[in-house]
């Protein structure tokens, strides 16, 4: 095994410990009673995805989908389980799409370009965290949703309730610690 890919599995391993211990430190909303915790975890992904590119962000969101699935269930369906677990942080690895942008930003020194890059690709990361618990709540969860309410705008009040202030403070952090981390630890290619 080569060190590039070594250093890679490291950064995976240690971004799936910090995901769980940022998620220990997260808060549960009183509405949301069946989960939903406003949290950093999705954070780690986003650097390694960042930093990394797309795959290994994938990998570093199922890892961490399946161990907070093993500290915190709730499964009521096993596609459920795999909508709202690895499926769901995995999709938060694809934040690694701005990985070549990003690098491109931090080799010219562009600080306020890295920086809006990294932002931007954590929240569409984020994003596809929110469509695969969107997409279980409509499927499992409709009978949660208020008589006459419509399933999906249920869903998505729900889910973003959690998601979109978890994912704008992540983004707002990789938009800081990206460039911070490539300072101190550059990314060999």
């Amino acid at each position: 095994m080569n060190s590039v890919r070594l250093r890679v599995l490291v950064e995976i391993a240690l971004a799936v410990a910090l995901a769980a211990v940022l998620n220990w430190f997260g808060v549960r909303l009183p509405f949301n009673i069946a989960g939903g915790r406003v949290s950093l975890d999705m954070l780690p992904i986003f650097v390694v995805a960042l930093r990394r590119g797309l795959l290994p962000g994938i990998i570093a969101g199922a890892a961490w989908g399946c161990a907070d699935l093993l500290f915190d269930p709730y499964i009521v369906h096993p596609v459920q389980v795999v909508l709202d677990y690895p499926l769901a942080f995995a999709l938060c690895g694809f934040a690694g799409l701005g990985a070549a942008p990003v690098a491109s930003a931090l080799k010219r020194s562009q600080a306020g370009l890295t920086a809006a890059l990294s932002a931007g690709f954590s929240l569409i990361g984020a994003t596809g965290r929110f469509a695969s618990h969107w997409l279980s709540g409509v499927v499992f969860f409709a009978s949660s949703a208020p008589k006459g309410q419509p399933v999906g705008i249920y869903s998505a009040v729900y889910n973003l309730a959690y998601v979109a202030p978890s994912a704008i403070a992540c983004a707002v952090l990789a938009a800081l610690l990206v460039p911070t981390l490539d300072r101190a630890v550059p990314v060999e290619r």
